[in-house]
């Protein structure tokens, strides 16, 4: 039976589809960093997918020691069962203390099949990790109680520890070409019989159409919009500037938005370029979404409104005059 001093190193699952590399991995490569080097221990990607040699590489660039990989044509798209049987088998024969992987619908999706497989706890939905100074386990942080409160979860008497954390909450860190590390392939295969699902149709316009945590513009509304109907203003924005829909809890619990669209502590956590927040008060639980962007605009009738403590640039006014007034200006060329 396996001690918990058997089981070394920090682990990263670099998720893909079709080859190519979702940010979250990457994400979470510079925030598992600090940790790595504070446990004095190596920090691997793990890649399962189809082609997917060139992301072991770049992977490498931004901040992995080595990494893994795990290549065949039946992981050209995620199923539960050819990825759940590649990642168990990966952490049995090289046992990493911790196992990160992002709180996407494919990494919610395979973290508690692989930790119920490992007998292991896993810790869903993080908007921070650290270690702790005194245990030295990591301390898993998400928001519970519809974000009201914050919980600290460790995982002291089972190996890996195991998180999936949220995508835009840390940044990529730079790409550094000069980095070198150790590509190890390994031969896991997964028969057809063994995949339960299959897959009959992709739709592209339903999957890619709500992409918050890599969209690099949104244009985000709150209760001030005022209605459904009024949102449309804020997609013809969207529109024109190529970016994404977002919204705030109350707008989705009035039935304005579906649920894919919320950013806040209780929806998305986003990174974006430029966020726009339309009649957004400010919650605290709607700012700790949003605290990765680099440019905060707020438009608001409220002068004291929160949103404008932390936004970059503030607009008091109705936002049924300044959005159509924006949209024209970036439609002409005149705001960029």
């Amino acid at each position: 039976m396996s001690q918990l001093n058997d089981y070394k190193n920090i682990w990263v699952f670099i998720e893909t589809e079709c080859g190519k590399a979702k940010n979250v991995g990457y994400e979470l490569l510079n925030a598992a960093k600090p940790l790595a080097a504070q446990k004095g221990c190596s920090l691997v990607a793990v890649v399962i997918g189809k082609d997917i040699e060139g992301v072991a590489k770049d992977a490498i660039c931004y901040g992995a020691d080595s990494a893994i990989i795990v290549d065949g044509p039946e992981y050209e798209y995620y199923t539960t069962d050819a990825f759940a049987k590649a990642m168990t088998a990966l952490v049995e024969k090289y046992k990493p203390e911790t196992l990160m992987l992002g709180a996407t619908n494919n990494g919610r999706d395979l973290g508690p099949r692989v930790s119920c497989r490992l007998k292991t706890g896993l810790t869903a939905d993080c908007t921070a990790i650290d270690i702790d100074e005194e245990s030295g386990h990591v301390a898993w942080t998400r928001p519970t109680f519809g974000g009201n409160l914050m919980a600290v979860i460790m995982c002291p008497q089972h190996r890996p520890q195991m998180g999936t954390v949220r995508p835009g909450v840390f940044k990529k860190g730079a790409y550094d070409e000069s980095r070198t590390g150790e590509i190890i392939k390994e031969e896991i295969h997964t028969s057809e019989e063994e995949i339960r699902t299959k897959i009959v149709e992709r739709v592209n316009e339903v999957a890619e159409a709500v992409n918050l945590e890599e969209a690099e513009i949104i244009v985000s509304g709150g209760r001030g919009v005022g209605s459904a109907e009024n949102f449309k203003l804020l997609e013809e924005l969207a529109g024109v500037l190529g970016a994404t829909v977002g919204c705030s809890r109350a707008v989705v619990d009035a039935g304005w938005m579906p649920h894919a669209h919320q950013v806040g502590q209780s929806g998305k956590t986003v990174a974006p370029k430029l966020y726009f927040a339309f009649g957004i008060s400010g919650a605290i639980q709607h700012l700790a979404g949003i605290s990765g962007s680099d440019t905060v605009v707020a438009v608001n009738k409220d002068p004291d409104a929160p949103i404008f403590d932390v936004a970059d640039y503030g607009i008091v006014g109705n936002l049924n005059e300044v959005v159509p007034a924006m949209t024209e200006a970036f439609r002409a060329g005149k705001l960029k």
